[in-house]
């Protein structure tokens, strides 16, 4: 994205951001029942690195990373 220093930062509760970030970043590399398989610690370094997104890591907890689990799904499943 050529213009990410001008987007707005999104944070934890922003489940379809990060979604669409995660989406932007992996593709179709991660389909469902790959999605629902990953380690929290892993996904939560992923919405981390993400563009733009601007929580911070004592802010998470399991019921922000199940729904980005979600979110991403329906995500993944949009695009197919």
């Amino acid at each position: 994205m050529a213009n990410e220093k001008f987007e707005l930062p999104f944070y934890w509760n922003d489940y379809e951001d990060i979604a669409m970030g995660l989406y932007e970043k992996f593709g179709d590399e991660f389909g469902e029942s790959k999605i629902y398989r990953i380690r929290f610690t892993d996904l939560m370094e992923w919405v981390l690195s993400l563009p733009n997104f601007g929580g911070k890591r004592e802010d998470c907890n399991e019921g922000h990373l199940e729904q980005i689990q979600s979110t991403w799904v329906y995500e993944w499943r949009d695009n197919q």
